[in-house]
């Protein structure tokens, strides 16, 4: 007979892994329960994180985790996706830093950078004792990052980077900025490390929302930097999105986890808070609330899976990966409303996950491109008609 119905993998998701994938995914589920779980509310009442999470990350081989070589675990990307799943369960921000540490700022340099900017940069942020950050987004150019205004000039064998970059994970804990720059040679990336004369970052606070997470402008005046601080084999804007592209995967993992913690809130709230003589769990509209949500959750997770197979197959598109994120992202955001709306008035404190997750996920709809521009992108596999210009 079929075991028991786990409500929390009510399609068996966890029969289609392997043994090495189940073992990354209990680590980091422990080490988010041991060590996030507890302490999560205070920082996200805070507004903040513990700068010594980011080296307890890399001893757990989280950073740069899906990279090969340089200190990096070089993982399936499956792997790190269920990662990812595991950590947003946690907290959107604790995801962030991650994605952003790996799929942005190291990836950067792994797939665009010299030999020797990989041999200094990567081993130390793989063991995390470096942070890196992504500089691509503009107080004026969000959507279309081809409108950049930061601009690099050459001046004889070095160049010079004036600009500004807004909405920065990491950005003042970053050692390194991995800064896009429109040249007359086109869209180049630059490593800036911090302390460089002209670079200063500057918190961005009152945010609503993903407070447990470091958010930064980037300011660059008149920043000189050695011809060998430029990523060699970017040239265009098709280096920047190719990092984007990699953090939006761990998106599409990671709300999927964002969506199962607010279940499992629902679920344990209902089953416990007695009304009318009864736990509200016996009530049918509580029951359709808990089964759309288990629904989405687990569609969710399957369609991360299959495009986890699909990348360690080397048949993932971009096109594929804004489908996963417009609909993962928008069913994390309906299952976590009706988590809401199960806790009551619970619902919206600290004590509970739900509207934390709530929170973060209205972040998570816009960055790494919002749900329209995807959407769009979407459009544009079936039409075969560009609609962004």
């Amino acid at each position: 007979m079929p075991a028991a119905t786990d409500p929390l993998d009510f399609l068996s998701v966890d029969t289609m892994l392997s043994d090495e994938e189940r073992d990354i995914r209990d680590t980091v589920r422990a080490f988010v329960r041991d060590r996030v779980v507890p302490e999560v509310g205070e920082w996200f009442e805070q507004g903040g994180l513990p700068r010594e999470l980011v080296g307890e990350l890399g001893k757990l081989g989280l950073l740069g985790m899906h990279l090969e070589g340089y200190g990096c675990a070089g993982t399936s990307a499956t792997a790190y996706g269920l990662a990812c799943l595991e950590l947003e369960a946690g907290d959107s921000g604790i995801r962030s830093l991650v994605s952003v540490q790996g799929s942005l700022a190291m990836f950067a340099i792994h797939r665009w950078g010299s030999e020797e900017q990989k041999q200094e940069w990567l081993p130390r942020m793989a063991a995390g004792e470096a942070v890196g950050c992504f500089g691509l987004t503009e107080p004026d150019s969000g959507s279309d990052p081809g409108s950049m205004r930061t601009y690099a000039r050459r001046d004889g064998e070095d160049w010079v980077l004036r600009g500004q970059k807004m909405w920065i994970t990491n950005g003042s804990w970053a050692d390194v900025a991995v800064v896009w720059a429109r040249t007359d040679e086109g869209v180049r990336g630059f490593l800036v490390p911090k302390g460089t004369k002209g670079f200063t970052t500057r918190d961005i606070h009152r945010k609503m929302s993903l407070r447990a997470s470091v958010t930064s402008e980037l300011i660059l005046d008149e920043v000189r930097l050695p011809a060998s601080a430029m990523l060699p084999g970017a040239t265009s804007l098709r280096g920047p999105l190719s990092c984007l592209n990699e953090a939006r995967y761990g998106i599409v993992w990671g709300v999927a986890g964002a969506a199962r913690a607010c279940l499992e809130a629902a679920l344990d709230y209902s089953t416990t808070r007695v009304q009318f003589g009864k736990p509200i769990a016996a009530f049918q509209i509580q029951q359709q609330k808990l089964a759309t949500m288990a629904l989405e959750v687990n569609r969710a997770t399957l369609l991360s899976l299959h495009l986890g197979r699909l990348k360690d197959s080397g048949r993932l598109r971009p096109d594929h990966v804004s489908m996963g994120k417009l609909g993962n992202v928008n069913a994390a955001l309906d299952v976590a409303r009706n988590a809401r709306q199960v806790l009551g008035a619970n619902g919206i404190t600290l004590e509970y996950p739900v509207m934390r997750h709530l929170t973060n996920l209205e972040t998570v709809v816009t960055y790494e491109g919002t749900a329209d521009v995807h959407a769009l992108v979407i459009g544009g596999a079936l039409t075969g008609i560009d609609a962004f210009r």
